[in-house]
């Protein structure tokens, strides 16, 4: 496979970053995962501005723009043979000195990695709760960043069963979020969803499940929910931009219903519907 490198395309082998950037010595840096269809991005303006929001507050003295990012990902694809892929677009602090800095970063290191989407995907996960708690976000709020050994932690007491997804809860036991998504619940025809307050991140796929909920008029609320009122409820789903919108059927003993006549099922139906009219515009 190939990568995009501070504007050069090259073989993974030949890659190589600088033991200076602090992007590896501290974990300062951030990533946007997103993936294409048909060669298209999809959402990427929404992943630009949580990026660029993220570079601004960490003081390193880049924008990531949207020709730039489009011009990157179409060189890559085709070197890669791609048109469908799990893309991660990454910036570090780039090269300092041994030592914390408080003086912006101007010469970041630009990363693009791509690979083929997973081959042993699902389309629906058993939750299981972690012991492993969700840790505060290092600032005022979770930014997409290096720092992910709370993330590594729990994937590594999970283990790599793709069918499964645990779930973090809060130090004071609230549910917070999946390992690597996002996470929703319904109860008599109403949307719940763990607050920002829990301290997870504020996923892309999340922002737009909102947008969707808001078109087809059903009530969403975001708070501090118990783990008992979690398995109280008649569906649980789980987002992230790869795995899109994913049904959760199974927590411990708890069974959840699939198929045609859930509300998960049905924003599926729509998601999918505005990816495809989205492809046949190519305004992604």
């Amino acid at each position: 496979m190939y990568i995009y490198l501070n504007g050069n395309i090259i073989r993974r082998e030949e890659a190589s970053i600088s033991p200076f950037d602090h992007g590896y010595m501290y974990g300062i840096g951030l990533f946007e995962t997103f993936r294409t269809y048909n060669g298209h991005p999809f959402l990427l303006d929404d992943h630009l501005a949580r990026l660029n929001s993220g570079l601004e507050e960490l003081d390193i003295e880049y924008q990531c723009k949207r020709e730039d990012v489009l011009s990157m990902l179409e060189r890559l694809l085709k070197a890669n043979g791609l048109q469908d892929a799990y893309v991660r677009l990454n910036v570090s602090a780039g090269i300092g000195d041994v030592g914390l800095q408080t003086a912006p970063y101007t010469e970041p290191t630009v990363i693009m990695y791509m690979k083929p989407l997973p081959s042993n995907g699902t389309e629906e996960k058993e939750g299981v709760f972690l012991e492993t708690r969700r840790n505060s976000p290092e600032g005022a709020r979770r930014l997409k960043s290096h720092h992910y050994l709370n993330n590594i932690l729990a994937k590594k007491e999970m283990g790599s069963t793709p069918s499964e997804e645990g779930i973090f809860l809060t130090k004071e036991g609230y549910v917070a979020e999946g390992i690597v998504s996002n996470l929703f619940f319904v109860k008599n025809g109403i949307v719940y969803t763990p607050s920002l307050e829990t301290g997870i991140l504020d996923g892309i796929t999340r922002q737009f499940v909102f947008s969707l909920l808001e078109k087809l008029d059903i009530t969403i609320k975001e708070g501090l929910f118990t783990i008992q009122e979690l398995l109280e409820s008649d569906e649980i789903f789980v987002t992230n931009s790869v795995q899109e919108i994913t049904p959760i059927v199974k927590v411990g003993n708890h069974c959840y219903p699939k198929g045609n006549h859930t509300l998960v099922h049905r924003l599926q139906t729509i998601y999918n519907q505005v990816c495809q009219s989205l492809w046949s515009k190519h305004d992604l």
